[in-house]
């Protein structure tokens, strides 16, 4: 009997005996190089490749370095589905200028060996050559960076293998691996602290014993003695704790750039090599201790730097661990019978593996699988880890739900809407990495201003040697080993991205989701805000009131006509009024060549009768009824009229609540901006709501165009706009507006083409976002003012001589700390 290889199908051999255990099952294996494919497979958390894929695997060669194999092994589209998502953007231009057309990808990758901005300076610059790459933004706090790719022209695998050469490790994000990794860091740094503390109280009993007992009249052999002694102990802690800093300065040098790191391992070396050789000659001052100190200080600093990068990473990282591991799936029993008695079987799967409609059943307490529609049942839903609000919601048929929200009393089934790599979730944490890397025009402007201070730093150190070498030689070392150190700019480098990942996060914890990246700059510039009405400042749910009948004799008869009618029509649009038409639905009725006109209404033909309902004002532009006409109908107070054959039938009056935050919400606005009302609603309808809401210009009958042509008019004289929406009809009034804020309820493409979500659905949240925003460049700027004047002050005087190497490093740690401290005050209510 002939054995079949797992991977590629192939037979294997007699006398080969390979196994890779997947899926905890035993699998054979035809070759070394399958079988070192595969392993890589598993060890990668990628073992649903083999239960998706579509054909065998190509043969494997051994011969093919590992890390390549795993790097070749991410451009497979099985695996990629995971963690790459489509970009939003059609068109992109690479480093050299070459507009690239579609088939656009983006992808988070997790980065090891990030020490530092600079670390992240340096590769964006790098990957910037590559040709076909778009962009890439690295996030030095949460050590993540968010590529965008052709991949036509260039590959996963070639953007990885290019961060692998400049020194950098970099692998798909996922939360599970980002804590494993975090863990492993944190345990390294700990034994790296562990050796060096403990080795460095040796050197320091030693170099007491040394000072006291030069007024002992110690005896020379004993002097020497306890120098080598110290000489052997500091030599784990400069090859083995100071060694993070040596990768960081090899790789910078090797790629011509500076990092902070650079005079940091100059002045370790340096330290370390005087006093070798002072030890050797047995001539001249030994100072083992001090470079040790100096190294364990450091690794404190860059310790509770790694710390506070992993708070501030936290919540966007957990989100992801939401996810449920599994699913219960329904299947049909006998896909081709046609009993209604034959009940589905319920299949435990992965929820990785849930595809768009796939059907499963979801039972009290448990975790939402995948973004899905209710199809039977009814319950509550927790949905505080997308918008911060823990009251449960009440989901029934034909609802949405998003995948990590946990199911509350009841059972429901839901069909998938959405792949797993594809849910609301992660686009979610996509785009929160996204905004956090984007860089204001201050930061990019310190990064440059680091990389040339770097370089003064350096010129200065080797003035500051030549000057002291001449009046005090035997202090010229001491004094420019200061300089190297105490002027060392990492908490420049430190201020922006700190303070743009703790305010992020603090936002999505109050469920705020920030896309843009130049909102948290640019808010605070805003003066004018301006809303949509339906479904913004009311709540889009609309419920029929009354209707009106015109030329009609059986009144119950005609009012199911007429309610069939529009709700055929209105199926066909997003917009709230449509909602409330839902349940009148009449699927015998089909409408034919429908039109929707955006914030306007629908045209259709059903049974070869042309109907039109829409708003009256549109209907008078076009020219088919005067909304003054009609003795017995108000048609102007009317939310929709429709008409069949040209000939008014009914009007529909319908009801809509204000909610219940927005007179507090614009009251608090009208502080210090200015609002406006702009909504495509009847005028008649929008005087009503500015009657319960202080606005300060409430615009009716409005037109998607004309909202935008209105903003822009603002614009041009001087108003920084912010807009409000929810519907399709918002989308373009989007890109006119300097910020753009969706709610969380609002239609998926007002949601993708928006700078701010509120996931909360709550009004208030827009005081939320000002309140943080300002914060946030208050704290920046802070940040910035402590960095600079730390450098400013402590310049002059580790040149005079005023400041020692213990100073110098102790300052220098607490410069970087004091940053990273105080933006974390963000993540503070």
């Amino acid at each position: 009997m002939t054995t079949q290889c797992f991977h590629c199908n192939e037979i294997v051999p007699k006398g080969i005996n390979l196994h890779v255990e997947i899926n905890h099952i035993q699998q054979p294996m035809c070759c070394l190089g399958c079988q070192a494919i595969a392993q890589t497979i598993v060890e990668n958390g990628l073992s649903q490749y083999y239960s998706v894929r579509t054909e065998p695997a190509h043969k494997g060669h051994s011969l093919i370095p590992e890390q390549l194999q795993k790097n070749k092994l991410l451009d497979e589209a099985v695996l990629q589905s995971e963690f790459v998502f489509n970009s939003s953007s059609n068109t992109g231009v690479d480093a050299q200028g070459n507009e690239l057309q579609n088939d656009l990808k983006e992808a988070i990758l997790t980065v090891d060996g990030i020490s530092c901005a600079a670390c992240a300076w340096l590769i964006e610059r790098q990957l910037d050559k590559l040709t076909g790459l778009v962009s890439i933004n690295v996030n030095a706090t949460t050590q993540r960076a968010t590529v965008k790719w052709q991949d036509t022209s260039v590959k996963l695998s070639d953007i990885l293998r290019e961060i692998e050469r400049i020194g950098y490790q970099a692998l798909p994000f996922k939360a599970n691996d980002i804590e494993i990794n975090n863990t492993k860091q944190s345990k390294a740094f700990i034994k790296r602290l562990g050796i060096s503390g403990i080795l460095m109280m040796q050197i320091m009993m030693i170099a007491v014993g040394l000072y006291f007992g030069a007024f002992a009249d110690m005896t020379e052999d004993n002097k020497v003695y306890l120098r080598w002694i110290s000489f052997m102990l500091a030599i784990p802690i400069i090859f083995y704790g100071a060694f993070p800093f040596y990768i960081g300065a090899i790789n910078a040098v090797k790629a011509k750039r500076l990092s902070m790191d650079v005079p940091v391992s100059v002045a370790i070396i340096l330290a370390f090599s005087a006093s070798a050789w002072a030890t050797v000659t047995q001539q001249g001052e030994v100072y083992f201790e001090s470079v040790s100190m100096f190294t364990f200080l450091l690794l404190i600093g860059k310790f509770l730097e790694f710390r506070a990068r992993s708070r501030a990473a936290q919540v966007s990282a957990n989100l992801l661990k939401l996810m449920p591991m599994t699913a219960c799936k329904l299947i049909p029993t006998d896909i081709n019978s046609t009993s209604a008695d034959a009940a589905p079987q319920e299949l435990l799967v992965a929820a990785k593996s849930l595809l768009q409609g796939d059907i499963v059943i979801i039972k009290p307490g448990e975790l939402v699988p995948a973004d899905g529609i209710i199809t039977l049942g009814n319950s509550q839903l927790n949905e505080a880890m997308l918008s911060g609000e823990q009251t449960p919601v009440n989901k029934t048929v034909n609802d949405k739900i998003f995948a990590g929200t946990i199911n509350g009393d009841g059972n429901i089934t839901v069909q998938v809407t959405k792949n797993s790599g594809q849910s609301f979730l992660s686009q979610l944490i996509r785009l929160s990495e996204e905004s956090q890397t984007h860089k204001p025009k201050i930061a990019q402007l310190s990064d440059k201003i680091a990389q040339y201070f770097v370089a003064i730093i350096l010129l200065t150190s080797i003035g500051t040697a030549l000057y002291w070498h001449q009046h005090l030689p035997e202090e010229a070392f001491w004094i420019t080993l200061s300089v190297l150190v105490a002027t060392c700019p990492c908490a420049l480098s430190l201020a922006t991205p700190t303070g743009l990942t703790c305010a992020t996060t603090r936002l999505n914890k109050a469920g705020i989701m920030i896309k843009g990246g130049h909102v948290m700059e640019t808010i605070p510039s805003i003066n004018c805000f301006a809303f949509d009405k339906t479904g913004t400042l009311t709540t889009g749910e609309f419920t029929i009131d009354r209707i009106e009948l015109i030329g009609s004799n059986n009144d119950n008869t005609s009012k199911a006509q007429v309610l069939a009618i529009a709700a055929a029509l209105e199926a066909h649009s997003e917009h709230p009024i449509a909602k409330p038409f839902t349940e009148f639905r009449d699927h015998s009725l089909k409408a034919e060549q429908v039109k929707v006109h955006s914030g306007q209404g629908v045209t259709g033909s059903i049974n070869e009768i042309d109907y039109t309902i829409g708003k009256c004002t549109w209907l008078a532009k076009l020219g088919a009824i005067n909304c003054q006409q009609g003795k017995q109908i108000d048609l102007q107070g009317a939310n929709c009229i429709l008409m069949a054959n040209k000939q008014i039938i009914a009007a529909f009056y319908l009801i809509d609540k204000v909610r219940d935050d927005a007179f507090n919400t614009l009251s608090e606005l009208n502080k210090q901006h200015k609002t406006r009302l702009l909504s495509g609603d009847s005028q008649h309808a929008c005087d009503a709501i500015s009657q319960i809401l202080p606005l300060n210009v409430a615009l009716g009958g409005l037109s998607a165009t004309e909202k935008m042509q209105y903003i822009q008019n603002m614009q041009a004289q001087g108003d920084n706009v912010a807009m409000t929406g929810d519907g399709v009809n918002d989308s373009p009034v989007f890109g006119a507006a300097h910020v753009s804020i969706a709610m969380g309820c609002g239609a998926d493409i007002t949601k993708s083409g928006a700078d701010v979500i509120l996931l909360n659905n709550k009004l208030s949240s827009i005081n939320t976002l000002i309140k943080v925003s300002h914060r946030t460049r208050r704290i920046i700027f802070q940040n910035y003012l402590w960095a600079f004047g730390y450098n400013a002050i402590v310049l002059p005087l580790a040149v005079a001589g005023y400041i020692t190497p213990y100073m110098a490093v102790i300052g220098m740690s607490a410069s970087s700390i004091l940053v990273i401290t105080n933006s974390l005050r963000l993540l503070k209510p």
